[in-house]
């Protein structure tokens, strides 16, 4: 009796097992060649533990996206103020024409019984009271009657460069201001020794004698 017993469960044992290896239950091979799917030609390295998990802290993106948002802002106005402090740049090294209106009526290095020496300068002729501009941007050095160049007001310019602006019937600028180039400085006259209302522009690298203002003004985009 009890052998027959041990026959029957040896029996229930074998079924219960192979149905347990054929059925929904994971066999060894079936485990590994599952595994075998999530690992991809990268993750050698990783000894096969690939994190496959949905789950990720979602203020935590959101508090880095906000981080990265007010970098690329912050990026943004670095650049502007760049290309604001080239344009500026760019702007104060600017040369204009100092008068508008004009003919040239006497240039540099002429010989004439109006001038004790050859001409030191480039006479803008044109109506009293047209306006004077600085040619470029500078500190006003000094102002004042001087003699045969009558009213005249001189600009260093930010390479030393001084610039004489003569004859004017006023003087819009005072010694110490600082001036760009187009802002007004004065106005044409006929102060000093002249034969009519002119400008007489005359410039003098770092503070020295005197050169001729056509190549000078030429060099930097001005043609009068």
């Amino acid at each position: 009796m009890a052998g027959a017993f041990v026959l029957v469960l040896a029996a229930f044992c074998a079924t219960v097992l192979g149905n347990t290896t054929d059925g929904n239950s994971l066999s060894s091979s079936k485990y590994q060649t599952i595994s075998q799917s999530y690992i991809g030609p990268d993750d050698s390295t990783s000894g096969g533990k690939v994190d496959v998990s949905r789950d990720f802290n979602r203020s935590l993106v959101k508090k880095q996206a906000k981080i990265q948002a007010e970098q690329v802002i912050q990026a943004q106005a670095d650049l502007a103020k760049k290309v604001d402090k080239q344009s500026d740049l760019l702007r104060k090294n600017q040369w204009v024409l100092p008068v508008t209106g004009y003919h040239l009526s006497a240039r540099f290095g002429q010989r004439s019984g109006l001038w004790s020496t050859v001409h030191t300068g480039l006479d803008f002729a044109g109506p009293s009271g047209s306006t004077i501009v600085s040619v470029a941007a500078g500190v006003v050095k000094s102002t004042g009657y001087e003699g045969a160049y009558g009213n005249r007001t001189v600009v260093t310019l930010t390479d030393g460069t001084d610039v004489w602006y003569c004859h004017q019937s006023r003087i819009a600028v005072k010694p110490g201001d600082r001036v760009d180039p187009g802002q007004t400085i004065g106005y044409t006259g006929s102060t000093g020794n002249v034969t009519g209302p002119h400008l007489h522009l005359e410039i003098r690298p770092n503070g020295g004698g005197p050169v001729n203002p056509e190549p000078e003004l030429i060099q930097h985009g001005i043609r009068p």
